[in-house]
C-alpha cells in the first residue's frame, strides 16, 4: 500500500511539474493605426521587445474596422491603439464600441488621445481627449489643445502599487508633450509629471463596459520606443488588462 501511494505521489508531482512548465498560449494584440504617420520600424522592434508571450499584427484604420466585427474577435485579445483617425460612420461607432463593452480591453497610446473630434463615446471609452477645436464635455467648454515636441522631461509613478506600474520608479523622458487635453473624472492616475508644457496626468486606467483600459499620452517617437521604463510599462499594461478579461 505503501508503495502504491509513493507512486501516485510521484505521478501527481510529475504531473504538476509538466504543466507548470507548459507554457502557456501568448497574449495576442491588435495593434490600430491610421491617421498618423511614425516610426514603423523603431515601433515594431519595441513590440518585438515584449517577448514571447505577446504577439502582436497590425491593422490600419480603415479597413481595421472589419476587425471589430464579431467574427474577428476571436483573432485577437487586446487591442492597443496607435492611430489618430477621424472618420467613423454610426454603424462603424456602434460596432467599434460594442467590441470594447462586450469584453475587448484596450491599451491607447499616445496620438491615439487625439483620434476622433466629433465621436463623443470615444472619449468615454479611453478617458481622455486632444482637443483640435474648442469642445464642449458635461457643459464645461474646452479651449484647443497643444503639444511640443522633444522635450526632457520627468515621469512620476502617481501608484506603485499597481500591477502596470509595479516594480517602476520615477523617470526621465525624451517625448512630446500635450497641455489642456481632457482627463475624465473616472479614471484612476498612474502616472503624473510636473512638466509645465503638459497636462499632470500623463497615464491613467478605467473601465468601458467589461474591458479594462489603460491609457499612456507619451509614445511618440523612437527615443521613447527604446526607453525601457516605457517598454516596461506596455508590457506590463497589455498583461494587466488582459488579465481583467472575463
Amino acid at each position: 500500500m505503501k508503495t502504491f501511494i509513493s507512486s501516485l505521489l510521484l505521478i501527481f508531482a510529475i504531473t504538476l511539474t509538466l504543466t507548470a512548465s507548459k507554457p502557456s498560449k501568448p497574449i495576442r494584440i491588435l495593434v490600430v493605426t491610421g491617421g498618423h504617420g511614425y516610426k514603423v520600424e523603431e515601433f515594431n522592434q519595441m513590440l518585438a521587445s515584449l517577448g514571447t508571450s505577446i504577439t502582436y499584427q497590425i491593422a490600419e484604420l480603415p479597413s481595421a474596422y472589419n476587425m471589430f466585427l464579431p467574427e474577428n474577435r476571436k483573432k485577437y485579445d487586446v487591442l492597443v491603439f496607435y492611430h489618430m483617425w477621424q472618420q467613423i460612420s454610426d454603424e462603424q461607432a456602434k460596432v467599434f464600441a460594442g467590441c470594447i463593452r462586450e469584453g475587448k480591453p484596450i491599451v491607447a497610446l499616445h496620438h491615439s488621445i487625439c483620434a476622433y473630434d466629433d465621436w463623443p463615446e470615444y472619449v468615454k471609452i479611453i478617458g481622455g481627449k486632444y482637443f483640435h477645436k474648442p469642445a464642449e464635455i458635461d457643459g464645461k467648454t474646452y479651449p484647443v489643445s497643444s503639444y511640443i515636441h522633444d522635450l526632457h522631461f520627468n515621469v512620476k509613478i502617481a501608484d506603485q502599487k499597481h500591477p502596470v506600474t509595479k516594480g517602476l520608479k520615477d523617470f526621465e523622458i525624451f517625448d512630446e508633450t500635450y497641455k489642456d487635453f481632457y482627463v475624465g473624472p473616472d479614471v484612476t492616475p498612474l502616472l503624473t509629471t510636473d512638466e509645465p508644457t503638459s497636462s499632470p496626468i500623463i497615464g491613467w486606467t478605467k473601465k468601458y463596459g467589461k474591458s479594462r483600459v489603460v491609457t499612456l499620452q507619451s509614445g511618440h517617437d523612437a527615443p521613447t520606443f527604446e526607453n525601457p521604463n516605457y517598454r516596461k510599462l506596455l508590457k506590463q499594461a497589455i498583461e494587466w488588462v488582459y488579465k481583467g478579461i472575463k
